[in-house]
């Protein structure tokens, strides 16, 4: 008699830990994190050399990814991809506090190596924790959300969420959100404006909202509430621990991962607008309506935000399964972001690479628009 021996289907690649191993070089920050805090000197750069030269040079050698994985991956078979972002901000808040704890004392250090420690570790956030943030602030879990929050409130920029969820993707390419980087506007006249109108446009969200639900901006279920605390839990842990000086020194911090995320919110829509059909209507937002880059390595980094266009057609599809588009679809970036965010910061050169390509994007997708004036001056009616 012959024994029958049922065997158990092999899972798939994309559910194996070594599939999502890339992803998680990240964590490859906190002993460079940890050497930058204990001993200054030459390692106050590593970590910007990992986030903008390392990850440049990796996209040189591994060149694109233009593969997609199946969408309808089921949840269950992500669990290591979640994993990453679900761990980050216990890291990133020991990372911080560690750092509140011992450099503004130190004796070791110089002032420069201490302005240059929290630089750096801005630089990691923003790269890397408001990334992380964004991906968990998209998905419908209590848990991640929360995780999201606490991310971002380690920065000081908590009303990004608001932002983002309710104005960003509701208005991207339009007068309204401010977001969209207009073509020819250089990031240095960007930042400011982004700073103040998104504030502005993300009280003004919530309080349409409660209005809706027929409840005042000033009630408890405005999350502005929640983010004032949780912001100033973080001020008065940084003035507990490294005094007045920690203080400045976690400002430092979180203004640098501000301006990261505010440069990489610059490429990813930089001069793309939506066509306006008169009344103050638009067109649906498409996948030409964001700048992508299916560098390989900035991708693990940025955990495939660089698809963007798929993250604006299922804003709460999970990372490791948002699609890559053609050429003819959706518009595409020369190189990844570390690189193209540091192109950003020199405007002659920005204009140079990037203008050229807004204007063949026009001529590829509008050309029946023969005046662009009112696009690039923000002169048109805001969307209903």
């Amino acid at each position: 008699m012959t024994a029958t021996h049922s065997s158990t289907p092999a899972a798939p690649p994309i559910a194996r830990i070594g599939h999502a191993a890339p992803f998680w070089m990240s964590l490859l920050t906190v002993p460079l994190a940890v050497m930058t805090i204990t001993q200054g000197g030459w390692w106050v750069i590593s970590l910007p050399l990992f986030a903008w030269g390392l990850f440049t040079l990796l996209d040189a050698l591994s060149g694109l990814n233009l593969s997609n994985e199946d969408p309808d991956t089921p949840p269950g078979l992500l669990f290591w991809y979640r994993l990453i972002t679900l761990i980050w901000f216990p890291i990133q808040a020991a990372l911080l506090v560690f750092a509140l704890a011992v450099v503004p004392g130190s004796d070791h250090l110089t002032l420069f190596e201490k302005w240059a420690i929290f630089f750096g570790l801005g630089v990691v956030s923003g790269a890397v924790g408001i990334v992380y943030a964004h991906e968990l602030m998209h998905q419908k879990n209590r848990l991640e959300r929360w995780l999201g929050d606490l991310l971002l409130a380690s920065v000081l920029y908590s009303h990004f969420r608001t932002e983002h969820l309710l104005v960003h993707h509701r208005y991207v390419g339009t007068v309204r959100d401010a977001v969209t980087a207009r073509y020819n506007e250089g990031f240095h006249r960007f930042f400011p404006r982004v700073l103040r109108e998104g504030f502005a446009s993300a009280l003004r969200a919530e309080a349409r909202r409660l209005e809706k639900r027929g409840k005042s901006p000033w009630s408890l279920q405005n999350p502005f509430w929640r983010y004032a605390a949780l912001q100033s839990a973080w001020v008065a842990l940084a003035l507990a621990l490294g005094g007045v000086g920690g203080l400045i020194l976690f400002f430092v911090c979180a203004f640098t991962a501000i301006w990261q995320l505010e440069l990489t919110n610059y490429v990813e829509h930089y001069g793309l607008t939506r066509k306006h059909l008169g009344d103050g209507r638009y067109e649906h937002v498409k996948p030409r309506h964001s700048w992508n880059a299916s560098h390989r390595a900035s991708n693990w980094l940025f955990i495939n935000l660089q698809r963007h266009s798929d993250h604006h057609y299922k804003p709460d599809r999970r990372f490791p399964l948002l699609q890559t588009y053609a050429e003819d679809e959706a518009p595409q970036l020369p190189y990844g972001y570390p690189l193209m965010t540091q192109i950003a910061m020199i405007p002659p050169l920005w204009r140079r690479v990037m203008n050229p390509r807004v204007r063949a994007w026009r001529k590829q997708f509008y050309p029946e628009i023969a005046d662009w004036r009112p696009y690039r001056d923000g002169t048109l009616p805001p969307p209903r």
